[in-house]
């Protein structure tokens, strides 16, 4: 699958929308001035006079219309905190893997390991790909809806009822975290074999020794050319994408979560979520609690605590 991006002026745009007005699509993205979707390939003109060429036949779609802008057009994520990591691993093709949840009451735990080509940087970039916590959830939703049509990902949740069982049976949430992330970056390389990513990026949740520590026992362990490191969502944007995914099932999630509830469940672990719990206590019963929320947490007491169980 190939990805460009071209950079044109405002005629030029305008000669392109004209060849593509029989693919013409009426919902354009924030900040386009047309979006087309041929047989073989989306394509999306900016206001900045970029032009996404996305798809199958993407590469040779925006081979008619000039050579596509170097990578690094704009400025590289972060600098690379930690002498381990390669120099140039924000140019990389790489997997990505980060999760969303963790800190939340309510609502699973969702992993996500995203495969980021080197020739796939640039069309991240301008859709706004970044890290997941400095976006709200709308445009996380945004950014994900564009991301998840072309770009390799493996999604795995761990819903409420698993991870209470699972951690009543002793296993902590980082041997969890762990688990989760070497299936989903086993997965990974099993959907992009034959190709071999440069190098797989964790965002770092623990040390390296104690992550694999977690992972002992397991069939098929994920060794070769994985790093770590904390911050990784500014480091490449494979771990950027993954955090998007990854958000972007969760609030899904949520959603689900509240329509069954009946009412809106608030994200986080302070005190708004406690009066939801107490909420889902009173109008659902006490024994609902393990398929909502992570029962461990200090919120189950202070919810017992308001509805008075």
């Amino acid at each position: 699958m190939g990805n460009s991006v071209l950079q044109k002026s405002p005629e030029e745009i305008r000669k392109m929308k004209e060849y593509y007005s029989k693919f013409l699509i009426e919902k354009l993205p924030p900040g386009s001035v047309f979006a087309a979707k041929t047989p073989s390939c989306a394509i999306t003109a900016y206001q900045s006079g970029k032009v996404l060429f996305q798809g199958k036949d993407g590469e040779n779609e925006a081979a008619k219309w000039g050579a596509a802008t170097a990578a690094s057009a704009k400025k590289s994520p972060a600098s690379v905190p930690g002498a381990h990591l390669p120099k140039n691993i924000a140019e990389m093709s790489i997997i990505g893997s980060d999760e969303v949840g963790t800190g939340d009451y309510f609502g699973p735990i969702t992993v996500v390991a995203a495969y980021v080509r080197r020739q796939d940087i640039p069309v991240l970039k301008e859709l706004g790909v970044q890290d997941s916590k400095n976006l709200k959830d709308d445009k996380i939703i945004e950014i994900a809806k564009q991301l998840v049509p072309f770009l390799p990902y493996s999604l795995m949740t761990l819903h409420n009822e698993k991870y209470n069982e699972m951690q009543m049976k002793g296993m902590s949430q980082g041997k969890l975290k762990a688990l989760l992330h070497n299936q989903a970056i086993g997965h990974m390389l099993e959907k992009i074999a034959p190709e071999k990513p440069e190098a797989i990026l964790i965002d770092e949740f623990a040390k390296e020794a104690i992550y694999f520590a977690h992972l002992k026992g397991q069939k098929k362990i994920i060794r070769d050319n994985v790093l770590f490191s904390t911050k990784a969502e500014g480091i490449h944007l494979g771990v950027a994408a993954a955090s998007i995914i990854a958000r972007y099932a969760f609030v899904r999630h949520f959603e689900n979560l509240s329509k069954r509830a009946g009412f809106t469940i608030p994200k986080g672990a302070g005190p708004a979520v406690d009066k939801a719990a107490a909420r889902l206590i009173i109008e659902k019963g006490v024994e609902i609690l393990p398929e909502y929320v992570k029962l461990h947490f200090a919120n189950t007491e202070k919810a017992k605590k308001i509805a008075r169980v």
